[in-house]
């Protein structure tokens, strides 16, 4: 009985003559029509492993993992010094599709740093931020700004502990008047404290301690005016 063999289908030269111009593996310098330029490994045409990526129009310089084309992993970005032209590093910590995302810190200046948690290329997370006026926040964040349980610590000293929504004082909270030997507790909205007692808090160990205590209190029932009060705060926040 005669067998047939079957000639082995062919593929078409264009499909064999595209897999040789796809970039896999280490390459040199590759250069955009901009003048951008990479360095690094590659993926079917895609930066993809470790790789430097240089941006000509403002001179920005990334350097860490990529993954199928987009920043992906951990990595460093930095810009030129106008001054100088000495490079500085922005941002060194984990990305997500292009994006920070995970732990990372980010320099806004000299003395004006974030360190924590990011989602999406905004502060969310808990997180610590080092304000070039001395101030310190350690937090919740949530797009940028103190949302959840935080404290701020000021350069005098004082500080507040408390909640915060849209990055303003909102809630319960306590603030301490160091400088002075007081402690406020109470209820904010929007920054600005609507009820709550104040009390003598080491008053003895303060630089600038007020000339007279805290009298005391004449109110047969001050707890139940308190409480009144936060009530009707609460509810205020509930309804808006």
């Amino acid at each position: 009985m005669p067998v047939t063999k079957c000639p082995k289908k062919s593929e078409p030269l264009w499909k064999e003559w595209d897999q040789k111009t796809l970039k896999n593996g280490p390459r040199h310098k590759v250069y955009a029509v901009n003048g951008d330029y990479y360095v690094g490994e590659w993926k079917d045409n895609q930066k993809h492993g470790k790789g430097t990526q240089v941006w000509k129009k403002n001179g920005a310089i990334y350097e860490g993992d990529w993954k199928f084309g987009k920043r992906d992993g951990y990595g460093t970005l930095s810009f030129p010094d106008p001054e100088t032209g000495k490079y500085k590093r922005v941002y060194c910590g984990w990305w997500t599709g292009g994006k920070k995302s995970g732990y990372g810190i980010q320099f806004f200046g000299p003395t004006e740093y974030y360190e924590g948690e990011w989602y999406a290329n905004q502060r969310s997370g808990w997180g610590r931020m080092y304000y070039s006026n001395g101030d310190i926040y350690e937090g919740q964040w949530c797009s940028n700004k103190h949302e959840g349980e935080g404290m701020l610590r000021l350069k005098n000293g004082n500080r507040f502990e408390g909640y915060w929504e849209r990055g303003m004082k909102n809630g319960p909270g306590r603030f301490f008047h160091l400088d002075h030997g007081q402690l406020f507790e109470g209820f904010w909205v929007d920054e600005v404290a609507k009820c709550g007692t104040i009390i003598d808090f080491g008053r003895d160990e303060a630089p600038e301690p007020t000339k007279y205590p805290i009298p005391q209190i004449k109110l047969e029932d001050p707890d139940s005016v308190l409480e009144e009060a936060l009530a009707m705060f609460k509810k205020t926040e509930e309804e808006q």
